[in-house]
């Protein structure tokens, strides 16, 4: 090896670190300047990426400048572009130069802090915003590391159900004395309930005959019916089996619906079982006192997860998780191999977030969290949600004023759950299919769709940080257009 290539071999050379650095950043800037020139949804074929790149990895090194090149032609293509101003799918990952800024100093610390001895701020940041958080969350006490609980950064909603799940299941199990009751227990979530529930739920054992989704309707604009779900917890106690989970959302994926914590959290009290709440994302609007209401009686609850890569300006990823008793947590997940033994542990006045999650590596993403609240500031984060939902009452109003057009479920906050009105010669969901796929085609926006009560219909969300007026106007001229073509296919 030459003196030269020995020199562009160093992993971590601070010249070339510094300057690289700087071409990546000017790359993404740029990237971020052209953005609306991209076909939001990407338009490649499955299989595209191999013809162009290699078999195998290159033996020498390649330059920083044919990296990007490769990037810039062959992995933007493939790209669905999450922060286009025109990406109204899904919900979104929201962004801003603060959450980046915050990710650039996690990456470049590098630390894996998975109890305090690892890295003392790692541990100690993550509690005090977690608390920061909370409070802004008006959270009570119970929940908080200032007053009689605390809480955890995972990366996913997600992780955090399969946390909480395996705690409730290892409580119920303590106490009914025998694994082999783990057959028994049964957990509970309404029909508009993420599938990440059923997925968690099976993670810890929980056999799928024991899932009971409660049906919702529009007579509860799709929320849960803490009725029903009394029902079905009694039919199964009178069956000899044991209730153990509810989870609540606050914002269901499909249409938006919001769960009424105050009455499940009685019925989870009454029974004795573990109410958590999944408000991935609709929880950060509650930073805002007239959105607050939508938490009302998580006192009675024993868990809260929300994730502010979603709406909260942190780039990916970042999910709270808040715990009335973080002990039955720690009792589950908790294990001390010697290697890791250390003084601070051992006299218990730390907090050793290993014991917190499933795995034992864990990134510094209290930093990012961090970051973003402190640049924003509780003022700029609370004017950012009510921008958002004010464009989506804005875009609300131009579907009310088409007699083509209908809304399906009320919005909450940002998201519009609307169809074509069904035509005689197609039904609902052939015609707004037809009408989803040719927006989507187009390149101009992409929106997904829901299904409630076998209703197909389309579902807009606002919230990509770079999202103005203009934009939600050209969707509206795009959607009308695309109905109108449609219309007329139909009555020819």
């Amino acid at each position: 090896m030459t003196s030269a290539s020995a020199e562009t071999s160093l992993p971590l050379d601070l010249v070339s670190f510094t300057e690289e650095s700087k071409a990546v950043i000017d790359f993404i800037a740029d990237y971020y300047k052209n953005i609306e020139k991209y076909p939001v949804q990407s338009r490649v074929e499955p299989g595209y990426l191999s013809p162009k790149l290699p078999d195998s990895a290159s033996y020498c090194p390649d330059s920083l400048e044919d990296i990007l090149k490769d990037v810039n032609e062959s992995i933007l293509p493939g790209l669905t572009h999450w922060q286009s101003p025109s990406f109204f799918a899904y919900y979104q990952a929201s962004s801003s130069t603060a959450g980046f800024l915050g990710e650039m100093l996690c990456s470049g610390f590098n630390v894996v802090g998975f109890n305090w001895i690892s890295s003392p701020a790692a541990t100690e940041l993550e509690s005090i915003v977690l608390d920061w958080m909370g409070k802004m969350l008006t959270l009570p006490s119970s929940f908080l590391f200032s007053g009689t609980g605390g809480g955890v950064i995972h990366g996913t909603t997600c992780e955090a159900v399969v946390c909480t799940l395996a705690a409730a299941r290892d409580k119920a199990l303590k106490e009914l004395g025998n694994w082999e009751n783990i057959t028994k227990l049964v957990v509970y979530a309404s029909d508009q309930t993420h599938f990440t529930f059923q997925k968690a739920a099976k993670l810890v054992g929980i056999p799928p005959s024991n899932f009971r989704l409660i049906q919702t309707s529009f007579t509860t604009e799709f929320s849960m019916s803490p009725e029903l779900l009394r029902l079905a917890i009694e039919n199964d106690i009178q069956s000899g089996l044991v209730p153990l989970y509810i989870c609540a959302t606050i914002g269901t994926t499909a249409c938006g619906a919001v769960d009424p914590i105050a009455e499940l959290g009685k019925v989870a009290n009454e029974f004795k079982l573990w109410l958590h709440i999944d408000a991935a994302h609709a929880g950060s609007a509650c930073i805002c006192p007239e959105f607050r209401h939508f938490l009302d009686g998580v006192e009675l609850a024993s868990s809260v997860s929300m994730n502010p890569h979603k709406w909260f300006l942190t780039n990916m990823d970042c999910c709270c998780l808040w715990l009335k008793e973080p002990r039955f947590l720690m009792d589950s997940l908790s294990s001390n191999p010697e290697y890791l033994e250390n003084n601070a542990s051992k006299a218990k006045v730390v907090v050793d977030y290993k014991d917190w999650q499933v795995t034992l590596s864990r990134r510094f993403r209290a930093l990012k969290l961090w970051v973003v609240i402190r640049r924003h500031g509780v003022a700029n984060l609370m004017h950012h949600i009510r921008s958002d939902v004010n464009l989506a009452k804005q875009f609300e109003a131009l579907i009310a004023k088409d007699d083509r057009f209908e809304i399906v479920v009320p919005r909450r906050l940002v998201l519009i759950f609307f169809r074509l009105k069904p035509k005689h010669e197609l039904d609902n969901r052939e015609l707004n299919c037809k009408l989803l796929d040719a927006i989507n085609s187009s390149g101009r926006a992409f929106m997904t769709h829901g299904v409630v009560a076998g209703i197909y219909a389309i579902r807009c969300v606002i919230g990509a940080t770079l999202t103005e007026e203009r934009h939600l106007k050209d969707l509206w001229n795009l959607i009308q257009g695309k109905a109108r073509l449609l219309l007329l296919q139909c009555n020819e």
